[in-house]
């Protein structure tokens, strides 16, 4: 590991001035030092922000929830609100990770977390998201796990989190605190896609801070829930996976929220699916044709070829489950 300094902030202003300085913030530090250790990331200054006051879960007023980014995913996933207002996000969160890493883990540092693509962790690969110019490995190596919708030329790789796919799904916004102040950046636009710059992933301004993440309010009733599909029961990353939210009154279904991951450089919303389900009965004939909607775009590779079917069939499972046909 190299030599780096360490600093904790007793408040938002401290932390705003070293993050302004360069400092990389840390919380639970389940992402960041793992990256240390293997020498993948090299910060100068670590600013611990696990002090700061945002760890609170609100119902806001127009009954959204707001879920402050230092809150763990384990509280977040038991919250009462979070479980009966939303169920697909504390779904998202109980299949992310062990039971310790879900103790340590934070909302923030969720969002934030970097690929799991092997060869961005081998520092002796080829990886344009870890040095611009190099090449991607994964192009023609070995990539059953990687990206099929958002690729480029670039990077293949997938955005890890589940409980972002829950919030693409949801069109969540992530708040910021900066030097310039406060902003809100819609999720969708605050992931980005690899294109040419796989090594910028984030829509984050120098020094910026998220302190939290709010889903907007959503017709009533809405039922929601999050399938993951991976090579074993315990503790894995995706290989496919499904959030949906469905807003059905009169027989008919009036809203739909849906998003993919494990399949995605980026959570992967799916709006060619929502279109196909709103105004439309339920039935396992709509839930089939709107599942086909899907892959549209898909770019498999060769060892990820399956992903195809395999994201329809997730996706059409869930909605089944969701719409109550199955």
């Amino acid at each position: 590991m190299h030599p780096f300094s360490f600093t904790k902030a007793a408040n938002t202003r401290e932390a705003l001035h070293a993050g302004r300085r360069g400092g990389r913030y840390i919380a639970g530090g389940t992402t960041l030092v793992d990256l240390m250790r293997e020498t993948v990331e090299r910060p100068e200054t670590l600013v611990d922000i696990s002090d700061l006051p945002l760890r609170e879960v609100k119902v806001t007023e127009r009954g959204g929830l707001r879920i402050g980014a230092l809150v763990s995913m384990a509280e977040a996933a038991a919250h009462p609100k979070v479980r009966s207002l939303f169920p697909v996000v504390s779904e998202a969160l109980e299949l992310s990770a062990s039971a310790q890493l879900r103790n340590m883990a934070t909302i923030g540092g969720n969002i934030m977390q970097r690929t799991r693509c092997t060869y961005f962790r081998d520092v002796t690969a080829d990886c344009n998201k870890r040095e611009p110019g190099s090449g991607c490995a994964a192009l023609h190596g070995f990539n059953r796990m990687h990206a099929i919708l958002g690729t480029s030329e670039a990077c293949v790789a997938t955005h890890p989190s589940d409980v972002a796919v829950a919030f693409a799904a949801l069109e969540a916004t992530v708040r910021l605190l900066g030097p310039g102040g406060e902003r809100k950046v819609p999720f969708a636009d605050f992931l980005l896609r690899p294109s040419n710059t796989p090594n910028r992933e984030q829509a984050l301004r120098q020094g910026e801070l998220i302190t939290g993440v709010e889903i907007p309010a959503l017709p009533r009733p809405l039922k929601s829930g999050y399938l993951k599909v991976r090579d074993r029961q315990s503790y894995e990353f995706a290989l496919t996976s499904a959030a949906v939210a469905l807003h059905v009154r009169g027989g008919v279904i009036r809203e739909a929220k849906v998003a993919a991951g494990g399949v995605g450089t980026v959570p992967w919303k799916l709006p060619a699916v929502e279109q196909a389900l709103i105004g439309e009965r339920p039935s396992e004939a709509l839930f089939t044709a709107a599942a086909e909607q899907a892959s549209q775009g898909a770019r498999p590779l060769e060892n990820n070829r399956f992903k195809v079917a395999l994201l329809k069939w997730t996706v059409e499972r869930q909605l089944r489950v969701i719409g109550g046909t199955e």
